[in-house]
């Protein structure tokens, strides 16, 4: 026993010493704009994926669910390896493949031991080059993702946040959702597939991240062999440019008061991605806090309205939430409740807003930071999150910021500080809603707006 517990105190790290005990990230660009960048380590596996700028923001109301189609098709087959070889290819590599589409961005990423770095670069390069896009594989997607969409349609905080984006950015690309439309799925060609791949699988919208027991050096070397070329090369000289979405404050009802539960989102207008004041809004999303009645404890936490939300039985769960995309983003929360419980609960949560502007303490902000270094620790656990931060870091800032720059930004922040910030995003702003399900106690848009602001005496 003895031995253990001085065994265990040999292995433990300070909060200090592990942000001191980071690798560095390291960054090599190649000649047709490919960023390449990886985390060293000691880990007797790595993760590879391709990050790349293209989703469903980039789509126009005809093309919608292109992105989405091409991350189903991506795993069917290339030229080099067709149908199931590729993954059979995979398999024998004793890998996982996994892939996602967001509305700014497309990836694909592979974990496996670290001396298969070189094929596993060499897969994920075939995959985004050389995919077949077959019409009888693409007939077959097109039912699979037709089945998905219908699937997608019962989870109600899903639809809740589709319709948020659709009303907050109306008219705008960012109003799309991920997915696309049933129609668009019925009609998409395989022209209009390898028009998307032609058009955004280029080397400067994409990075090649690594992070586990792999050398930089070889990383490079495996890119510069595997991604060079026509295909990863623009025709012209510019990146397309991204159109800019402008928030609006309005609001999105589907009443139905056959479901159970109403699902309410409001949220304002929040920064970019590399806007500082991100920082501060999540501590004040970390001060307000999150509940759910599954879990339970909610009468023991620090948050406010969870308490409430307890005593007064005003909700199943609500959440914070701080969607940040290149240039805007939505600050806001989601929750779930009774039918008779919406007013009392919108009055609460916008309660906790106001006084997030006006009377903030420092002990809350002080619990919100030690919470948020937790979160920031805790993504240093498996490759794979590691990957995705140095992928979507530079996709995002153009540099993978270091955890000990994201301490000190935390560090920085006092309650004038979130009372500033959230005053400037917050206070007397116009929100945009979404409402879904018995929603008939839901107030009307005025009245949720006049909560944006105390008149005080």
């Amino acid at each position: 026993a003895a031995l253990l517990t001085l065994t265990r105190k040999r292995g433990a790290a300070t909060y200090a010493q592990t942000l001191q005990n980071i690798p560095e990230t390291q960054v090599t660009t190649l000649e047709n704009g490919l960023r390449v960048a990886s985390e060293e380590s000691n880990q007797p596996t790595c993760t590879v994926g391709l990050w790349i700028e293209a989703g469903s923001r980039y789509e126009d109301t005809k093309t919608n669910g292109a992105g989405f189609f091409m991350e189903h098709m991506a795993f069917k087959g290339t030229k080099k390896h067709p149908g199931s070889v590729f993954e059979k290819e995979v398999e024998s590599l004793g890998a996982h493949l996994n892939g996602y589409t967001s509305r700014e961005q497309t990836a694909f990423y592979i974990k496996a031991l670290s001396k298969d770095m070189p094929k596993v670069v060499e897969l994920l390069s075939d995959l985004v080059q050389n995919c077949v896009l077959e019409d009888s594989q693409i007939e077959k997607e097109r039912g699979i993702i037709l089945q998905e969409l219908k699937e997608m349609d019962s989870n109600l905080t899903d639809v809740t946040f589709d319709y948020l984006h659709a009303t907050a950015y109306q008219g705008t690309a960012l109003a799309h959702t991920v997915e696309g439309t049933t129609e668009n799925i019925k009609r998409l060609t395989r022209a209009d597939l390898a028009s998307y791949i032609d058009t955004h699988f280029k080397a400067p919208r994409m990075v090649l991240a690594a992070a586990g027991g792999i050398s930089h050096r070889e990383l490079v070397d495996a890119a510069k062999q595997h991604f060079t070329g026509a295909p990863f090369t623009y025709k012209g000289d510019s990146v397309p440019a991204l159109a800019r979405c402008r928030f609006t404050g309005s609001e999105i009802r589907a009443r139905d008061d056959a479901l159970p539960l109403a699902h309410i989102a409001l949220a304002v207008e929040g920064p970019g991605w590399a806007d500082p004041d991100n920082v501060v809004l999540n501590v004040a999303n970390a001060i307000i806090g999150r509940y759910d009645r599954t879990f339970g404890g909610g009468k023991n936490q620090s948050s406010r309205l969870a308490a409430l939300a307890v005593e007064h039985n005003l909700c199943h769960s609500f959440e914070p939430f701080n969607t940040s995309y290149s240039d805007t983003g939505l600050f806001g929360f989601h929750f779930v409740s009774d039918p008779l419980s919406i007013d009392d609960m919108m009055f609460c949560a916008q309660r906790e807003w106001m006084r997030l502007c006006t009377s903030t303490t420092e002990s809350e902000v002080t619990r919100a930071k030690n919470y948020l270094r937790s979160a920031m620790v805790a993504q240093l656990d498996g490759t794979t999150r590691v990957c995705e931060n140095i992928g979507s870091h530079l996709l995002h800032y153009g540099r993978c910021i270091p955890l000990e720059e994201w301490d000190a930004r935390i560090s920085a922040i006092d309650a004038r500080m979130v009372r500033d910030v959230c005053s400037k995003y917050i206070y007397d702003k116009c929100p945009a809603i979404a409402a879904v399900g018995p929603i008939e106690q839901l107030l009307d848009y005025n009245r949720i707006r006049s909560a944006m602001y105390w008149i005080r005496l």
